[in-house]
């Protein structure tokens, strides 16, 4: 098991360098196939798509509202046209739930809308990053609060942890690890800001800005990580997925990024002065 967790990584950081200095389509496009299959990871453990089923109307309104929402992300950067989408999406599946009632029950609707928002628009988060200026930079922040947290933090709760972060919904995690994942986050973003981001950003003093950001993105990593357990919790599944050995599906290896990604984001154009 750790042979295959192992590959699935290094092949995982392979991808993530390829699409992340290619950038542009390449990213957008990336993250769209992404989206698509967390979509229906979701769909299939939250119970939208029934036992046995291959789709629904409900996923086909929220593929296609997908590929259109990265279309219009892609193609403007006027956030107004990005939330017009979500809402059509909304109506699309409200259209399905009225025109073929009583097939689908409320709820159903609501979560497979739940489902085309949570991975596919946290997504996108990763690629309005990458753009920023020095984005190729910036992006970077992301991994860093999410993937060494998650390294930080289980080693940390091996060689210390003795108390639960969430005795029920993780009892494998610890108050410790917890502790550990941010501080290790922080320092990481530390040295990156200053072996990178100064270099960059020449005239601000931004290595305790990345250590902030990196620190406070761990915080929300780790969050992340606990609502998708909690999820698979909700309807005893164990992985979300089988798409990558060792590792479980893309909700099973991205659940902590999806929460970063926003995060990052905002605090850089907050924190730091673009030209």
């Amino acid at each position: 098991m750790f042979g295959k967790r192992l590959m699935s990584s290094v092949v995982l950081v392979i991808l993530a360098l390829v699409l992340l200095l290619t950038g542009d389509g390449v990213l957008a496009l990336g993250m769209l196939i992404l989206s698509l299959i967390a979509f229906r990871e979701l769909t299939k453990a939250c119970g939208v798509i029934a036992e046995g089923q291959k789709n629904n109307a409900l996923e086909a309104v929220g593929y296609a509202g997908i590929v259109l929402y990265y279309l219009v992300v892609y193609g403007s950067e006027n956030p107004v046209y990005w939330v017009g989408m979500l809402a059509l999406i909304f109506l699309g599946m409200m259209f399905v739930y009225v025109f073929s009632f009583p097939r689908f029950r409320a709820e159903q609707v609501m979560t497979a809308f739940f489902c085309a928002f949570y991975a596919p628009v946290l997504f996108t988060f990763i690629f309005l990053t990458r753009n920023l200026p020095n984005g190729i930079y910036m992006v970077w922040m992301i991994f860093i609060s999410s993937w060494i947290c998650d390294t930080c933090a289980y080693l940390t709760g091996m060689a210390i942890g003795k108390h639960k972060l969430a005795p029920v919904l993780s009892p494998k995690k610890s108050i410790e690890g917890a502790v550990g994942g941010v501080v290790g986050s922080a320092l990481v973003g530390a040295a990156f800001g200053y072996f990178a981001l100064e270099r960059v950003f020449a005239d601000q003093n931004v290595t305790w800005i990345a250590a902030l950001i990196c620190g406070v993105g761990a915080v929300i990593s780790q969050v992340g990580d606990l609502a998708a357990s909690g999820i698979k919790r909700n309807h005893d599944i164990k992985d979300y997925g089988k798409l990558i050995p060792g590792h479980g599906g893309i909700m099973d290896r991205f659940d902590s990024v999806l929460f970063t990604a926003p995060i990052i984001y905002y605090l850089a154009i907050l924190l730091i002065h673009f030209e």
